[in-house]
């Protein structure tokens, strides 16, 4: 077995490669395009190339879905065992009992057979402070890495602080991953492009941030080079220009579908009664049908909607490879240049409490408004420290910054249309274990295979 790590540069395209980029620059001799999986959005992505499958085996149809039995929708759920097929580490101990992997950030990495594993968790105390750190397995790797580097900079990863720092700490926490472990196979995530291609699209002022995570790769291509491994970098999807933000929960609400329930005067969707209700994520939405005699005149609401590119039912699931169970009973996916909110409250005044603040686990969909400070706020900053003051004080506080403004956003995924943006590469040291042509998101894990047990 030859020693391989994985580098998801998250967001690179063919396009992001230039004069910021001179260390990934030198890959692109040996380069191919990646035909992503739909939707191509960060859960789906990994577990395709983890397992090999589409979603209609590996079981993961978004980043989040409707959990019917429990009637609750959740994003960014961490147990591996949701994902439905057998992952890669399981067939390369097929082959040789004695491979080791690495997960380093990587996307269902709890309750998981890779023998490390490390992930964001922060801890919530029964307080209702959030105080940013991680999860490892083993449980003292968490506290070495924090000792050695700071604790995880968890509200520089996501949030409207996130930048460089949490891709830098990952890029050291994999260093020091292969001095502890030196595992076969290491699975690195760096996410800081994700960020500021949505905030300012592919084609806005994003010079220094490609800088800086090239300067982030450079220093672990070195290193791992230096130590003789094969290196793949790779990425999940790439981000195209958006202008237009959609809302299929307003559209369902207005055709009597969505159903709310009023707590404190603010308005919370409510799953069990509604008739019908979208969990959107980027450019893909499920769309929940109770009652199955609504489904064709619920597909016929979006057929003629501006920026709808397809409005898929069962025949439409099957081709795209999302016919699971967890997929919703239609599935919209936008045109390229359009992306869907979850918003379903039609007065901004009656939105719930967590439009406002950044809660990837309340919201019943992805929100990249969490990016932003809300701009109409005289004084941001002052607002934050006060806020953190009152933290540190220990009283109980809310950070209530993010704007309920999807016109904010300027690049987004889920549906690829094939353009430079848009496509996801696979590059590697290994020239000699690359076809020539593009390579399908299913492939991916072969060819990772391929690294580790081919000559």
């Amino acid at each position: 077995m030859r020693q391989t790590v994985v580098l998801d540069v998250v967001g690179l395209s063919r396009s992001l490669l230039g004069p910021h980029t001179p260390r990934l620059s030198e890959l692109t001799e040996h380069c191919v395009d990646i035909e992503p999986v739909t939707p191509a959005v960060t859960c789906t992505a990994q577990a395709t190339y983890l397992t090999g499958k589409l979603p209609r085996d590996h079981g993961i149809v978004a980043n989040g879905w409707y959990f019917r039995d429990l009637n609750e929708v959740w994003l960014w759920r961490q147990s591996n065992r949701l994902l439905q097929s057998e992952r890669i580490w399981q067939t390369a101990r097929r082959r040789d009992p004695t491979f080791t992997c690495a997960n380093t950030f990587w996307w269902y990495a709890m309750a998981t057979e890779a023998n490390v594993s490390i992930t964001p968790r922060p801890l919530y105390l029964a307080d209702g402070v959030k105080l940013p750190d991680c999860y490892s397995d083993p449980p003292e790797l968490r506290d070495e890495l924090n000792r050695e580097f700071g604790t995880f900079p968890l509200f520089q990863f996501w949030g409207p602080g996130a930048g460089i720092e949490s891709s830098e700490w990952i890029a050291r926490a994999a260093m020091a991953i292969e001095e502890r472990f030196a595992p076969v196979l290491q699975l690195v995530y760096l996410p800081h492009l994700d960020y500021v291609l949505q905030r300012e699209g592919p084609t806005g002022e994003i010079s220094k941030d490609l800088g800086e995570m090239d300067r982030v790769c450079g220093r672990l291509l070195d290193y791992f080079r230096d130590r003789g491994h094969r290196v793949i970098v790779l990425s999940e999807y790439g981000i195209v220009p958006v202008s237009r933000p959609l809302h299929p929960n307003r559209i369902l609400r207005e055709a009597g579908y969505v159903a709310v329930k009023v707590d404190v005067g603010l308005e919370y969707l409510d799953f069990g009664r509604s008739r019908a209700f979208a969990v959107s994520d980027h450019q893909i939405a499920h769309v929940y049908v109770r009652d199955p005699s609504d489904v064709p005149e619920v597909a016929k609401l979006f057929e003629s909607v501006p920026g709808m590119g397809q409005v898929l039912g069962a025949e439409g699931k099957r081709a795209f490879g999302l016919d699971h169970e967890r997929s919703g009973e239609v599935v919209l996916l936008a045109e390229p240049d359009s992306w869907f909110t979850y918003y379903f409250w039609l007065d901004d005044a009656v939105a719930p409490d967590y439009a406002r603040m950044v809660d990837i686990h309340s919201k019943p969909g992805y929100d990249p408004c969490e990016l932003f400070v809300d701009p109409q706020i005289r004084w941001p900053r002052v607002r934050i420290a006060a806020t953190l003051a009152r933290k540190a004080l220990g009283f109980r506080y809310t950070m209530a910054v993010t704007p309920i403004n999807a016109g904010l956003v300027k690049g987004s995924h889920g549906v690829a249309d094939g353009s430079p943006h848009a496509t996801p590469l696979f590059m590697t040291s290994e020239p000699k274990l690359l076809e020539a042509g593009s390579l399908r998101a299913v492939e991916v894990h072969d060819r990772i295979l391929d690294h580790v047990f081919r000559d």
